[in-house]
């Protein structure tokens, strides 16, 4: 029973490499920097053992001895990912700017790594050093803003949320035809009379911007706001 107590819980609970055996050949960083890239390449479902071995020229058991599993190799890969935010700058003072800052930093990292959303969906997100800085980070930015360190815990996750929520239209914007051409056709309906409500909408409305990233941007200085309790 003592040791299921002081067991590791994840990966990074416990040293690289065991005391003994043989010197490293390699690293977790150098093994995670190379399931990352036959993520991004080939997919999420590419991404085992047996190929990372291939990758870097090695037999899959010498991976083991840094890695205790795929689902720890998964959990490094999606650490990684938070790392690639530069949380280096100190808040400038805004924090609605600042926060907006970071959310496109983890749009951009999606879409990167579109494999990212789904993992998470899977497993759920994985609170990593490298994702556990994120959240101090941001959670930094909002210290003048108002609202409860609840409230401020929901604007985090839903400044997740919503870049994935982008980054995947990002994608799929690249596969699914001429935006253009869809907005002709919801108008050309609209115009036969059967949707007025529809129509009206795309009568009066302001014409969106045509850059998504502009969409993105727009939505959350509307959204993050409202939920501290501005403009109520």
């Amino acid at each position: 029973m003592a040791d299921r107590e002081t067991r590791p819980t994840n990966v990074w609970s416990r040293p690289e490499r065991g005391a003994r055996g043989p010197a490293p050949e390699r690293s977790r960083a150098q093994i995670t920097t190379a399931a990352l890239a036959l993520a991004d390449v080939e997919g999420l479902a590419a991404v085992s053992m047996r190929a990372l071995a291939q990758r870097l020229g090695t037999g899959p058991a010498s991976l083991y001895r840094y890695v205790g599993s795929r689902d720890e190799l998964l959990d490094l890969m999606a650490d990684a990912v938070a790392g690639e935010l530069d949380l280096s700058v100190a808040p400038a003072g805004d924090w609605l700017d600042d926060l907006v800052g970071l959310a496109r930093q983890s749009k951009a990292a999606h879409v990167r790594h579109p494999w990212l959303a789904d993992l998470n969906d899977r497993r759920g997100e994985v609170l990593g050093p490298h994702a556990i800085d994120y959240l101090d980070h941001a959670l930094g930015i909002l210290a003048p803003a108002p609202g409860t360190a609840g409230q401020k815990l929901e604007v985090i996750g839903l400044l997740g949320a919503l870049a994935v929520l982008f980054a995947r239209r990002e994608s799929a914007a690249t596969s699914s035809g001429d935006p253009a051409a869809r907005a002709a056709h919801l108008a050309a309906v609209a115009a036969e009379g059967r949707h007025p409500h529809l129509l009206a909408a795309l009568t009066t409305a302001d014409a969106p911007p045509a850059d998504r990233d502009a969409q993105f941007v727009r939505l959350l200085r509307r959204l993050l706001p409202a939920m501290l309790g501005q403009g109520e």
